[in-house]
């Protein structure tokens, strides 16, 4: 059988292989999809990626398939993983950390001011992928950057990490020649804080999914995966950005919940109600992107019933607890019997409910002498119009009645609205439609379009 495009996605538990055809034209088409478990820990992505191809072929009742282009996304091996050095908290820090998630990554620490003893025994221990390093408003403060930047090139066991550097821009050229003395990679970048409340994050996001692709190939097998795309790998929670900024422009306002075996992730677009940025304390950035890293509905799995205790789990699934210990003893990345399902479905909406909460702002009250007033702190989500679940849970477990309960009355947390509408990307393309969109924009958002089932609300 031939195809014109494949795209992989080659996720932290799951491994998916999407097959499309005619991207060009006006009718663009969705041939099929195969899955299967990813095998990092046996020591090559490309077995799990084998058998997802087997499994397309079995969908498609071919024996062989044959394709023009190939398309990856990956978060396998733990994704990408950054820390984030700025001058201030609220300021640089943040707008570097927005940058950061935006573009995909797994943010594992970040610091403001000058880097101390146990920061940097802290960097040896998490030995990430990439560390970005700002601060500093363009012509504005100068030193922390330089410090920062003397400390980090003087890590002997990160010397192999390529360091982003997006602040001050006073500072790039000796930023450059601090690194380039000890032979280390440094890319430089726009600041993406260059004045005061205005954030320039989008140099920096696409710098950082650049510089992933030499990442990528340290998944034990990436590198032959690497040698069959045409494009760039993604990070996929990059690519689901590029996706849902894809839809922003066609439906509105929105927010997308991917719930996944490591991670849940939430990214929004959407500027909010004019009502609030009125009120809002700092800049929030149009796209924004959160990333639970202990939510996750089977590598970090505990941690959802731990939150939510065994008791309150059998009770909404109404079983004993013996059953729920033994479905839990028997736990498995993709379920086959019903109460397996069951209680995904649990995990998934708790997962979901906590992250939403998370990636919200919230309103907060100050009492002087003038009385009371109130101020906004983080995104705002009340003018949001679409919730749209992805991920393997949430395109395959009745995603949308999930999402539909995930939605509650908003009080003082900035979150959509009751009547928001839920849609689910039903054929869970929507990370592979996100990196085809670089290639094939229309058609990834026809496709897109085609994907997403609505609620009968």
């Amino acid at each position: 059988m031939k195809v014109d495009l494949i795209s992989a996605e080659i996720g932290s538990t799951t491994t998916v292989v999407n097959a499309f055809a005619d991207m060009e034209t006006d009718h663009p088409k969705f041939v099929g999809q195969g899955q299967s478990y990813t095998t990092v820990l046996e020591g090559d992505v490309t077995k799990g990626l084998k058998h997802a191809f087997n499994d397309l072929k079995k969908n498609l009742d071919a024996p062989f398939i044959e394709y023009d282009e190939f398309f990856a996304t990956s978060s396998a091996a733990g994704g990408l993983r950054m820390t984030v050095h700025g001058l201030v908290h609220d300021m640089t820090v943040k707008a570097a950390k927005e940058a950061a998630l935006g573009a995909g990554a797994n943010i594992k620490f970040i610091t403001s001011g000058k880097l101390r003893r146990t920061d940097i025994k802290t960097l040896k221990e998490i030995r990430p992928n990439i560390i970005l390093l700002a601060g500093g408003v363009d012509f504005g403060e100068r030193d922390t950057a330089l410090y920062n930047a003397e400390c980090i090139a003087g890590i002997e066991e990160l010397k192999d990490t390529p360091v982003i550097y997006a602040g001050n821009v006073q500072n790039q050229e000796e930023i450059r020649e601090i690194f380039e003395e000890v032979s280390r990679r440094v890319y430089i970048v726009e600041n993406v804080y260059p004045k005061i409340d205005k954030l320039n994050v989008k140099p920096t996001r696409l710098k950082i999914q650049e510089v992933f692709e030499e990442h990528i190939t340290k998944a034990p097998g990436m590198e032959k995966v690497r040698e069959l795309v045409n494009m760039n790998i993604l990070p996929t929670p990059g690519a689901v950005m590029k996706a849902t900024q894809l839809l922003e422009k066609e439906i509105g306002d929105l927010v997308v919940v991917d719930v996944g075996g490591a991670t849940t992730d939430v990214h929004s677009v959407t500027m909010g109600s004019d009502e609030i940025n009125e009120i809002l304390v700092s800049p929030e950035p149009m796209a924004k992107r959160t990333v639970e890293g202990d939510l996750g509905v089977y590598i970090n799995v505990n941690n959802i019933i731990d939150n939510m205790t065994l008791e309150e789990l059998s009770r909404k699934m109404n079983i004993d607890m013996a059953v729920l210990q033994e479905i839990i003893d028997n736990y498995k990345p993709i379920p086959e019997t019903k109460l397996q399902k069951d209680l995904i479905k649990q995990l998934t909406l708790e997962a979901s409910t906590i992250a939403i909460k998370r990636h919200a702002g919230t309103l907060r009250y100050l009492y002087g002498t003038t009385g009371k007033k109130t101020i906004a702190e983080g995104k705002d989500l009340t003018n949001v119009k679409y919730i749209i679940g992805t991920g393997g849970a949430l395109t395959r477990l009745e995603g949308i009645d999930i999402l539909r309960k995930m939605v509650q009355g908003n009080g003082d947390e900035l979150l959509p609205s009751k009547d928001v509408r839920i849609l689910v990307d039903r054929l869970y393309i929507m990370a592979s439609l996100g990196v085809i969109s670089e290639k094939y924009p229309k058609g990834a958002l026809k496709l897109l379009l085609e994907s997403l089932e609505q609620d009968k609300k």
